[in-house]
């Protein structure tokens, strides 16, 4: 079955790496001398799709699995070979070799004389990057002497909702990538030898570039970077210039861009950072503040997604909140009283924390929220799932301003906030004695996966550790708003603002 086998160095992860950067290719293989920070969003990333791919082979069960673990490579290929001579139908992680190329096929299935592959990738749709994978597959396998008749990626159906056990027939899509990787064999052999040749040598002198992002964020963006100062043109927020074609002029700082070639929002943030230059609106910030009454709730809710919908009527990548925390103030001045809410793990969250959220909310309040499309689609959801509480969730969603507003509008600017509105840039410029620094959950990303880790460990002590980091931040982001409007209520005070 296989050819070549002895020179074993390649993975499809590192072909698709290297076809994306020959740098960052070598540099998989070469470590550099220098700290990469590691990614816990990357190994989260991985368990799920790991789950997704466990649970996809129910598509076609009865299939025999080849693990990666306690076997090695070789061991794994022989495994796969014995399994196809002996008549398998279905094999799970089947491995292959050819020229120095290991694969693992996610499914693969017997079609008369010939066999399918069924790639499995927890997304929703299909990528470029997908093809080249099913290309890599089919390029591997046929090469290994497999007769192939058909490649699939298997993806995640985000229209389907979960009622009951997990329907994984409605759960799945496939698309056929047939053709598209026929395509791309004539020019893989070539695109191998330059990613092997590349490996032969010295370190590439590849400078960053688009590919640094696009289709994947590269891990060595930190120290491919580093020559890139803090207040760089990359720093500046939206859309506008082409920066990489500045940067390849040479220009890298922002006192260096020609500020005329710059559109508004661009100048204005790069004007206030070179000359540390603060922006204040009087009329604009007392016109937000005026529509604000009291009593004042300031909202802020966590949730998690899951390509593999948990609850019944939820969709896969659904944002499900199992965290609020909420500072209410009854009048202008007095001292907030806190209430939060944290689902207990594994536990639907969503009927108790609507029904205890509205028990706490004054039906005539007025809801503060930083980013009110996050919380009003949150809400929403909320009301849609439960029609008797609609009425009261929809009364409290009429009632929401933002916090963000008068910071997006800029009537509000400090220049250390480097074009940025979000909470996480405000609140260190004007409250600096108030910080995410140091707590042990420090923003969104980081709750979802703290989360996930709370409902899978057994652990009643973890457990413990993980709640309280998790109502650590989220009082802190309700808190945080109470000072910022604090601060944003001086600045009406005179034109300078305090």
């Amino acid at each position: 079955m296989s050819k070549h086998t002895s020179t074993i160095g390649l993975s499809k992860t590192s072909l698709l790496k290297g076809m994306q950067c020959l740098k960052a290719l070598y540099l998989s293989k070469n470590p550099p001398a220098f700290e990469i920070p590691f990614d816990p969003d990357l190994e989260a990333k991985f368990t799920l799709g790991h789950e997704v791919g466990f649970l996809a082979q129910q598509l076609f069960p009865g299939g025999t699995e080849v693990p990666f673990s306690g076997l090695t490579v070789t061991e794994q290929i022989a495994k796969t070979q014995e399994l196809i001579n002996a008549g398998a139908e279905v094999i799970y992680e089947a491995s292959f070799a050819f020229d120095g190329i290991f694969i693992k096929a996610d499914i693969l299935v017997r079609n008369g004389a010939a066999w399918e592959i069924h790639e499995v990738k927890m997304g929703t749709k299909v990528k470029d990057p997908n093809s080249d994978d099913a290309a890599i597959q089919y390029y591997v396998v046929t090469n290994s002497g497999l007769p192939v008749a058909k490649v699939f990626l298997v993806h995640i159906n985000n229209q389907y909702v979960r009622q009951g056990e997990i329907d994984v027939q409605q759960l799945f899509t496939s698309e056929d990538l047939t053709e598209t990787a026929l395509a791309r064999q004539a020019a893989l052999p070539g695109i191998v030898a330059d990613l092997r040749q590349v490996l032969k040598g010295d370190e590439p002198a590849i400078d960053i570039g688009p590919y640094c992002s696009t289709p994947y964020d590269c891990e060595f963006v930190p120290y491919c970077w580093q020559h890139i100062p803090e207040d760089s043109i990359f720093s500046l927020r939206g859309r506008g210039i082409n920066k990489f074609d500045y940067y390849r002029q040479g220009i890298i700082r922002l006192e260096d861009l020609p500020l005329d070639k710059l559109n508004d929002a661009q100048r204005f943030q790069a004007i206030s950072t070179i000359n540390k230059k603060d922006t204040t609106e009087p009329s604009g910030v007392k016109a937000f503040l005026d529509s604000l009454w009291y009593p004042l709730c300031h909202l802020d809710f966590e949730t998690f997604d899951a390509p593999i919908p948990p609850f019944d009527g939820t969709r896969p990548y659904q944002k499900i909140p199992f965290q609020y925390s909420l500072h209410i103030q009854e009048s202008e001045g007095a001292e907030p009283v806190h209430y939060e809410y944290l689902v207990e793990p594994g536990k639907d969250p969503r009927r108790e924390l609507a029904e205890k959220l509205l028990a706490e909310i004054p039906e005539d309040s007025c809801i503060l929220t930083y980013n009110q499309t996050f919380e009003k689609g949150v809400l929403k959801n909320l009301a849609g799932t439960f029609p008797d509480l609609a009425p009261a969730i929809n009364t409290r969603i009429e009632n929401i301003r933002d916090l963000m507003a008068p910071f997006k509008r800029r009537d509000i600017y400090r220049w250390q906030m480097k074009g940025s509105y979000s909470i996480k840039a405000v609140l260190p410029a004007l409250v600096p004695d108030l910080s995410y620094n140091g707590l042990d959950v420090s923003d969104g990303m980081m709750a979802m996966r703290v989360y996930h880790e709370m409902c899978k460990t057994d652990d009643s002590v973890k457990v413990v550790v993980l709640r309280g980091g998790l109502l650590e931040y989220c009082r802190l982001d309700t808190l945080a708003m109470v000072k910022i409007l604090r601060e944003t209520s001086r600045f009406v005070l005179s034109d300078d603002g305090p």
